[in-house]
């Protein structure tokens, strides 16, 4: 047994970065040019560990007012209840959303910084259930040209990617050129669509069945918003078969998976461990999950992603979304590539492997 060392947490540092995107993107209802990544590092010593979450710069602010008192003076072998105690010091401030984001980045870089004193790789402190994650690739945004979907689709396809996604919904009659140009890029591969919530029921539910019967797409993410319960649930039950519906991605505290899976909403359970408090909160959603007999899909954040659902069971994939990947190449030492569709923790660095590279972030920095 590894012998566990003596260790406190003496500080906790918070940054955000602002990337831009390489053209404007869209989905079914939002439109953005840039994305804002919150890098978060906690220390022990001569130790250092890592996370990070998407969102706003606001985050910096809250790890530094509301949590980084907690973290300090931690035993960072106890991340369970350092989860827990950061949980109950924000009851006030408000836990979903910027408090969980906040959470998730501290506790994929405790979980990062425990691996890092027992010199192993994440993945093998995890209850390790598989080697490596199968991945699909996402983007295919409403913004972009028929060439750019053809070029990105059908480019993951080549790369060995056999499953990829792509935004619908934002102007409905443009989506039938769209999904032509993805069928005719990806060959036989599985064909994905994500409307970010862009419909209501009705509506969802009659796209459901044209995207099953003319493109062959086998998943169909937020159809409706997701705080629709039973809008989910009707496009689930009435949809097509072999029509999976899928959602949970702004799932934030467990009660949000619990209501999504006890109604009967999904067929597959989204889990983001950048919003729903990092590796331990992704850990108590795939439980939920299992005990419903239903399937998780890790959603963005590739490369902390890999190492947090090879330790979790049942789980179908993981989103490889062009906005992450890109910026984790940038900023990060250690990313991980896929092969043969899939990504395997690289278990020759210790913690998941990544490291922030100072020079290059700096000049993306805004809190």
């Amino acid at each position: 047994m590894t012998r566990r060392p003596a260790a406190t947490v003496d500080g906790v540092d918070a940054a955000a970065y602002v990337i831009p995107t390489d053209e404007p993107e869209s989905d079914g209802t939002i439109a953005w040019d840039s994305t804002t990544i919150v890098v978060v590092h906690v220390r022990a010593g001569r130790s250092t560990g890592m996370g990070y979450t998407y969102g706003d710069r606001s985050i910096v602010e809250f790890v530094r007012s509301e949590l980084a008192g907690v973290v300090e003076g931690s035993d960072p072998f106890d991340v369970g209840r350092t989860w827990n105690e950061m949980g109950a010091a924000i009851r006030n401030a408000g836990r979903p959303g910027v408090g969980m984001m906040a959470i998730a980045a501290i506790d994929v870089a405790l979980w990062d910084l425990e691996a890092r004193l027992l010199d192993v790789a994440l993945v093998d402190l995890l209850p390790a259930y598989r080697d490596e994650v199968a991945v699909y690739g996402s983007g295919g945004f409403t913004s972009y040209t028929l060439e750019r979907i053809e070029a990105q689709l059908g480019g993951w396809v080549d790369d060995g990617i056999p499953r990829v996604k792509m935004k619908v919904g934002r102007r409905p009659a443009d989506d039938p050129a769209r999904l032509d140009t993805a069928r005719k890029a990806i060959g036989d591969a599985a064909l994905f669509v994500d409307a970010n919530g862009a419909f209501d029921r009705k509506q969802a539910l009659a796209w459901a069945h044209r995207y099953r019967g003319e493109w062959d797409v086998v998943w169909f993410e937020e159809p409706v918003t997701s705080a629709d319960f039973e809008g989910l649930r009707l496009v689930r039950d009435r949809g097509p078969g072999g029509l999976d519906v899928a959602a949970g991605e702004y799932a934030y505290v467990l009660t949000d998976f619990t209501n999504l899976v006890t109604n009967g909403c999904v067929d597959c359970l989204q889990v983001d461990a950048t919003r729903a408090g990092g590796i331990t909160g992704v850990q108590q959603a795939a439980g939920l999950a299992a005990g419903h007999h239903v399937e998780v899909s890790g959603h963005c954040a590739p490369n902390l992603s890999a190492h947090a659902l090879c330790g979790l069971p049942g789980v179908r994939h993981l989103e490889y979304f062009h906005d992450h990947v890109r910026i984790e190449r940038l900023l990060f030492d250690g990313a991980l590539e896929p092969v043969g569709g899939a990504l395997r923790p690289d278990r020759d660095r210790p913690g998941h492997g990544l490291v922030l590279k100072q020079a290059d972030a700096e000049p993306y920095r805004v809190a």
